[in-house]
């Protein structure tokens, strides 16, 4: 028995050990490939500065994501690189909370209640006209609410929730998730071409970015290659977007509960917490210190270094994980649906911050 026991406990130790060496050929993979953009994007500065060439500044952001894409598009990711390149999440989070020292809560406040409108508006209008357009396209209905939920807060982190709260078939939310991330694939180009063409302000773009772009990691990418005011405006509307995910997520449960097709909610409290992304209060609580004083300027420039980093590792893992030939086996119809209603709420969200921009002075 004493053995036995000895044993045990010998397992439970290694067993984090274990889980870690798993993550480090992927976490590697993440490194070089968010590393290597790093090094192109100052190499070409360095090149322009020695030859006097007034070369394009290219954002790492967008070289990490390229030499992704060109990896998993090419050779692929091998099995045990899968399980490092998955926490991309991980420091997609941990960036945000550290961005949240260089955000004081009046910083924050300038969101302001015009781009908190936009929103709220964004919200509504991605939930009715995913609807509106996969019952057009005769989708299965739960498919339907996996795009609309998507479409309207997070993105893929939404899809994931929503999927157990609604009782969804895997196969629905394979598609719901591959139409959303072809499309923030395809945002990384066209936005900051748009925004630039249209001569948007920092404000104005980020706050569109952050409307528009689903995924969480797409929408700050997004943000950021147009300039490091705008990735923070991102920050500031995706955050406000993704801290509804609960409520949302719930309603969806409700209305599925009542036609008998889903696990009833026997505490809604629990249920939002759960669904609740913590995050957000960590981004909220590091500004928070910020504002009191409670980081000098050199800590608060090095937390601001290790946010690139964890961004750094972000951009790379958006690149590895868009799978371009796994996307195209979803099927033609919920690809069409989300192509559809991103383009036409890119749209009419561009509208709403143009307007608000020339209103409000954004």
């Amino acid at each position: 028995m004493t053995t036995l026991t000895a044993t045990s406990s010998t397992a439970v130790r290694r067993a984090p050990a274990v889980h870690f060496l798993r993550l480090v050929p992927g976490l590697v993979l993440l490194f070089v490939t968010g590393f290597a953009g790093k090094v192109v994007e100052q190499s070409i500065a360095s090149y322009g500065k020695a030859h006097h060439l007034a070369l394009p500044n290219i954002e790492y952001v967008l070289w990490a994501i390229i030499f992704g894409l060109v990896i998993a598009n090419t050779v692929g990711i091998p099995e045990p690189f899968r399980a490092g390149v998955d926490t991309y999440d991980f420091w997609l989070k941990t960036g945000i909370v550290l961005q949240g020292a260089r955000f004081l809560i009046g910083d924050i406040l300038k969101l302001g209640g015009a781009s908190l409108a936009c929103v709220a508006i964004e919200l509504a209008l991605g939930m009715v006209l995913m609807t509106a357009l996969g019952r057009s396209f005769k989708l299965r209905p739960k498919l339907i609410s996996l795009l609309a939920i998507g479409s309207s807060v997070c993105g893929v982190s939404a899809i994931i929730a929503a999927k157990g709260a609604i009782d969804a078939d895997d196969e629905d939310a394979s598609y719901a998730m591959a139409a959303i991330l072809a499309l923030g694939a395809v945002s990384l180009f066209a936005f900051p071409l748009i925004g630039r063409a249209l001569g948007m302000s920092d404000h104005a773009y980020g706050l569109w970015a952050g409307l528009a772009v689903d995924n969480t990691a797409e929408s700050i990418a997004a943000g950021a290659l147009y300039s490091e005011a705008a990735g923070r405006f991102a920050v500031l509307a995706k955050t406000a977007r993704n801290a509804t995910i609960g409520f949302v997520v719930l309603g969806y449960a409700l209305y599925w509960i009542r036609r008998g097709q889903a696990k009833a909610v026997e505490h809604k409290g629990a249920f939002l917490w759960d669904r609740f992304p913590k995050f957000v209060l960590g981004f909220i609580g590091i500004s928070m210190l910020a504002s009191l004083g409670a980081f000098s300027s050199a800590q608060v420039a090095n937390i601001a270094n290790l946010s690139r980093w964890a961004f750094l590792f972000t951009f790379a893992g958006v690149g590895l994980r868009t799978d371009f030939s796994e996307l195209r086996r979803q099927g033609w119809r919920p690809l069409v649906v989300g192509t559809v209603g991103e383009c036409a709420i890119a749209l009419i969200t561009l509208v709403l911050v143009l307007a608000a921009e020339r209103r409000f002075g954004l």
